[in-house]
């Protein structure tokens, strides 16, 4: 079968190798989707962190069940499924809590172990997730819009409330979607007017800020004065981060979706004087995975517009690198395999 491994930053490699066989315990899926995630960019251009090269990358995955266990939780050989792709021991404090989600021996696919940028992978088979009803697309964006399901269930959103979401990248967007869905007043936040037209017309937030034109005072001004009581930082940038604890309401909480190999540093007195609720958000469980496979059958989410550019496996290689241009303005790429 046909791979591609990232062999170190900025390079990719196709190569053939034998197709895989299950263990006990493991289904082989024949992968049709493969999404393109900041992660995968990320160990491309060397800043991931917790990863090692080489490595297969991708892990927003869907195709189809090519063998698994006859009755295996009501999963059969045919059935189309979105991957979990977070590999957990399941003996830790974290698993055993139900936080399944930060493992704290956490194998990722396509940053701990061999992911998706393949024809076929075996996956364990309590980590596929049956979704009949969607498209190939649909399913492989199961995972990302996951994460933003995850946070916005972390923060715990009340309806009505002011929810600032800082970074209208696919995450971002996500986030944005599912705090509409709670019944937040949304407020966008990026430097790119571009993304902010976009996250009002996909996301339908209410409102949207350019972090570079007084955003304090905009914030203020929409909230009468009281500030956002949820922030989200989605952008993955430690600036972004360490910015946004300025952000929130008194008693407001701040959630980190996105991940950056940096220190983050705040000020304490301010902190302290808002009495703020810091959170960060990992991955997503099972739980956020059949909401969002719910919510994408409710057909309230349409990712027509947010996937964005695509490519199949072959022309992936000299694809991937002109994604990276801001010319390119790619919201959500995805590989085909037929």
């Amino acid at each position: 079968m046909k791979s591609i491994v990232c062999e170190q930053p900025y390079q990719f490699k196709m190569t053939e190798a034998e197709k895989p066989v299950p263990k006990l315990g493991e289904a082989l899926i024949r992968v049709r989707r493969i999404g393109i995630c900041g992660t995968d960019i990320h160990a491309y251009e060397g800043n991931q962190p917790f990863f090692t090269y080489p490595r297969i990358l991708g892990h927003e995955l869907s195709g189809y069940i090519e063998f698994i266990p006859e009755n295996v939780s009501g999963l059969e050989v045919g059935d189309q499924v979105s991957v979990i792709p977070y590999m957990e021991c399941g003996e830790c404090i974290a698993c055993k809590s139900g936080k399944t989600n930060c493992c704290t021996d956490m194998k990722v696919l396509g940053v701990h172990k061999e992911g998706g940028m393949q024809e076929w992978i075996v996956v364990p088979y309590n980590h596929l997730v049956k979704t009949e009803g969607l498209t190939l697309d649909q399913s492989a964006m199961i995972e990302p819009l996951s994460i933003g399901a995850h946070a916005v269930r972390r923060a715990a959103i009340k309806e009505g409330e002011f929810v600032l979401v800082i970074g209208a990248g696919p995450i971002g967007l996500g986030v944005m979607a599912f705090a509409k869905e709670k019944g937040a007043i949304v407020i966008a936040m990026d430097v790119n007017e571009e993304r902010l037209t976009f996250a009002s017309k996909w996301a339908n937030v209410d409102f949207q800020l350019n972090v570079m034109k007084q955003p304090m005072e905009r914030l203020a001004e929409l909230t009468n004065g009281e500030m956002p009581t949820v922030v989200f930082d989605a952008t993955g940038n430690a600036k972004s981060m360490m910015e946004s604890f300025k952000y929130p309401a008194h008693g407001g909480k701040l959630i980190f979706v996105g991940l950056v190999k940096s220190n983050i540093t705040f000020n304490d007195p301010d902190f302290h004087s808002k009495e703020l609720t810091l959170m960060g958000s990992r991955n997503a469980t099972r739980e956020d995975f059949n909401y969002v496979v719910d919510t994408l059958n409710k057909g309230t989410i349409d990712l027509s517009l947010y996937i964005s550019h695509r490519t199949s496996l072959g022309e992936l290689i000299p694809q991937f690198e002109k994604w990276l241009t801001p010319e390119a303005k790619v919201i959500k790429a995805i590989v085909e395999i037929n």
